[in-house]
């Protein structure tokens, strides 16, 4: 597999779009999945229900959170291993990073189902709301371990340079996700009414197709980075490589799970107005999942454009990628909060009673807060660019200090004074904070002497088999 020339070489603002529609389009097929399950959840089984399926859904990204962090680094390795033309070294990851997700995977679906009530009473999930999120994160949890492997799979083809078959497999599973959810929740012949149980069933079986299709095409068209029968002792676990997706892939994950953290915080503030304040706030995230996807995708490009052109010590190009990054981000998502001022409550009657208290809470909470996802799309597209060199613990501390040290800090000081309104405020003055901090960071910060992604231990004869730019030393 010779390195994808588009990515190292001619337009980077062209490059990047084209890279980055993709996983935009990825991240619309899974904010759909969820709208559309809130949708059946919220206007069918009631503000209770959506309460419940808002709550364990929470829970259950603060589980994953590790995860996924260890999911971007398998990326970063594979993608600058592609940059520096070593496929070798790129399966050998592949190989590590599956093993290891299959059983990290198991162990925290067993652990999942253990906390779950514990965890949902924990956060003060309303009453009437706590055996419907128990019930949803029963069968929520058996969906992880798929659910883990398939974001393994398809954050490994990014980071080779494939964005679009992800894309057409998320379609497959999201696609028969909304179309199993009013099977399985209302029942229908032979198929019994399972309630808010249904929507979950239907994300594991969702969950189990897609990742069988997109294993069997991967295999089929013989995709180079495919675990061959005689090359099964890859898919035993290397622990030089291990310790390089753990030592970098947790300050990560520890950054999603300051993220999940402030969101359990901030919901734990939201449920103590009731269940209209809470089904107003749900209704909301619903909203920004939307808003946010564009810096996401984005953030997720320049970090594999990055990756790969440190790969090939194309230093002038990283600084281009994240310049043409911020503007796009800047560009789109100000359109997206435009977009829901002017539709507003319109756009909220989709998950909420019309006339009722929860959609004025939900049109309020949307004038206060939604401009932050400016700031935030900044922090996300150069975070990007810096942790593919490796730079992940200055991230994590900015992300901790906005969202752990003032973002709930504040709103939590100022609750008793005005009320609910301290939650939505502490929104935009905690991602302004983060953008800036983020701005200082990649201006002065000295992310850029790290030019590697960490340190691969391996055996002296396969020194030569390791690309530069991810070998600090090598011990004997």
């Amino acid at each position: 597999m010779e390195p994808n020339p588009s990515l190292t070489q001619g337009s980077i603002s062209r490059r990047l779009l084209q890279f980055a529609l993709p996983i935009l389009m990825g991240n619309v097929l899974q904010s759909l999945n969820g709208s559309v399950n809130a949708i059946w959840v919220g206007r069918y089984l009631g503000e209770a229900a959506l309460t419940a399926t808002s709550n364990a859904n929470t829970v259950m990204f603060l589980l994953i959170a590790a995860m996924s962090g260890i999911a971007i680094a398998a990326t970063i390795l594979v993608g600058q291993c592609v940059g520096a033309s070593n496929l070798q070294e790129a399966k050998r990851i592949v190989g590590t990073g599956a093993s290891f997700f299959a059983v990290v995977s198991v162990l925290m679906a067993i652990a999942g189902l253990v906390m779950c009530e514990p965890l949902l009473r924990a956060m003060g999930t309303p009453p009437e709301s706590l055996d419907l999120a128990v019930a949803y994160m029963r069968v929520i949890f058996l969906a992880l371990p798929c659910l883990s492997m398939f974001t393994f799979a398809m954050s490994v083809l990014r980071g080779a340079g494939d964005p679009r078959t992800p894309v057409k497999f998320m379609l497959l599973s999201v696609g028969l996700d909304i179309a199993l959810n009013p099977l399985f929740i209302f029942g229908l012949g032979p198929v019994p009414r399972m309630g808010i149980a249904g929507s979950a069933l239907a994300t594991l079986a969702a969950q189990i197709v897609g990742l069988t299709a997109l294993t069997w095409h991967l295999y089929r068209r013989q995709n180079p980075l495919c675990i061959r029968k005689s090359e099964l002792g890859l898919l035993r676990v290397d622990w030089n490589i291990a310790r390089t997706l753990i030592k970098k892939g947790l300050p990560m994950g520890a950054q999603l799970l300051v993220f999940s953290v402030s969101g359990l915080l901030m919901i734990s503030l939201v449920d103590r107005f009731g269940v209209n304040t809470t089904a107003a706030f749900g209704a909301t995230l619903q909203l920004w999942n939307y808003l946010q996807m564009p810096a996401v995708a984005l953030g997720m490009a320049v970090s594999a454009m990055a990756a790969r052109n440190v790969g090939a010590n194309k230093w002038d190009r990283v600084e281009s990628v994240a310049r043409v990054g911020v503007l796009y981000c800047l560009l789109l998502t100000t359109c997206g909060v435009i977009l829901l001022e002017v539709l507003n409550t319109r756009l909220f009657t989709l998950f909420l009673p019309s006339g009722g208290e929860a959609l004025r809470i939900a049109s309020h909470v949307n004038r206060v807060a939604t401009g932050s996802w400016v700031f935030f799309g900044i922090t996300l597209v150069l975070f990007g660019v810096v942790r593919a060199t490796g730079a992940v613990v200055v991230p994590l501390f900015i992300s901790a200090v906005s969202l752990l040290g003032v973002r709930f800090p504040i709103a939590n000081a100022l609750l008793g004074q005005y009320h609910a309104d301290a939650i939505w405020w502490s929104f935009p003055v905690s991602s302004a904070l983060s953008a800036l901090l983020a701005v200082l960071y990649y201006r002065y910060g000295g992310w850029r002497l790290m030019n590697v992604l960490g340190q691969l231990e391996v055996p002296q004869r396969r020194v030569n088999d390791i690309p530069p730019i991810l070998t600090v030393t090598i011990r004997k």
